[in-house]
């Protein structure tokens, strides 16, 4: 194709076109990653989006733009630009002095919109357009000192050790980067202040009985080798990565969900799937009726209590 080609591809009922279908987001690396193209990233996206869809539908999202490639500048897009088609959805919310109008991902036409944007990743919130300062997510993002995933995947067993003693069912997912993503469904009782606390009363619980490997020290000088327990994704207008979407990293890793099983598997690691296999992970269907079980915390936020004497 010529560099102005245009490819169409028809999903629904709508007709969304691929301009330069052959441009090089992802250039093959010299340690052997594989190349890929924006076709590629819409193929990628078209293909998971039955699997990836639930995970956007009503969302606020945050996009992460690379027009240029991973090696080019990045845009990280909260606002919903002008002249985005009519079809695509859009959420109007508050922040400091003023509003954001967020896109929202509702259908694969969408989905391969953004990806010709060059919207490599995205981000979305916790919580949905009809209740956007109350979340039915809460998450912990297990982030090691270095790219060490014998400590995620050791901090991942003891937070869902202590999640299942709360009775709170939990979901994994490799991040594409170097870390894993622990999931809890809500009910969306809760508003964000409440669901933070109760997060950091839970990262607070497992450090403090794990003070050499774990932390909650926000301050990168305060912890050390240790591995640090996130919970500031659990707040208004802040953003976790959606499963399955394409990380800008060399080789277009995904982030994926995984069962509590696939932890034991010694091949498993932050970026163990890309563009290439994601679609094959997604099909069985690792967080199957977890996420159909959501939980309100005063229940767990009365077992924490009791576990912490």
């Amino acid at each position: 194709m010529s560099g102005d080609a245009v490819r169409t591809v028809r999903t629904g009922r709508r007709t969304v076109e691929v301009h330069r279908p052959d441009k090089v987001l992802f250039p093959r690396g010299d340690d052997g990653a594989e190349e890929y193209t924006k076709g590629d990233l819409v193929d990628y996206y078209r293909s998971v989006a039955p699997f990836m869809l639930p995970h956007l539908r009503g969302r606020p999202l945050m996009l992460e733009r690379h027009p240029d490639g991973v090696d080019g500048p990045r845009f990280m897009q909260k606002n919903t630009p002008e002249h985005y088609p009519d079809w695509i959805g859009r959420v109007e919310v508050a922040k400091e002095g003023g509003t954001v109008r967020h896109t929202v991902c509702d259908d694969t036409a969408t989905l391969l919109y953004l990806a010709d944007q060059a919207a490599l990743t995205l981000h979305r919130w916790l919580s949905r357009t009809g209740q956007v300062e109350r979340p039915d997510r809460m998450v912990f993002d297990l982030d090691p000192a270095g790219d060490d995933f014998a400590a995620v995947r050791e901090a991942a067993r003891l937070l869902g050790e202590l999640l299942d003693r709360l009775r709170l069912p939990s979901a994994l997912m490799t991040t594409g980067s170097r870390g894993l993503h622990v999931v809890v469904p809500l009910t969306g009782r809760h508003d964000f202040d409440g669901v933070r606390v109760f997060a950091r009363e839970v990262a607070d619980t497992l450090a403090a009985a794990h003070p050499g490997r774990l932390t909650t020290a926000a301050r990168k000088k305060d912890r050390g080798d240790r591995l640090y327990l996130d919970i500031q994704r659990n707040a208004y207008a802040q953003t976790a990565v959606a499963p399955f979407t394409v990380r800008a990293r060399p080789g277009a890793p995904v982030a994926v969900p995984v069962s509590w099983d696939q932890l034991d598997d010694p091949a498993l690691h932050a970026r163990r799937w890309t563009v290439a296999d994601a679609v094959d992970q997604a099909r069985t269907r690792p967080w199957a009726g977890i996420m159909s079980r959501p939980r309100e915390l005063a229940p767990a936020r009365r077992r924490l209590n009791a576990l912490r004497g």
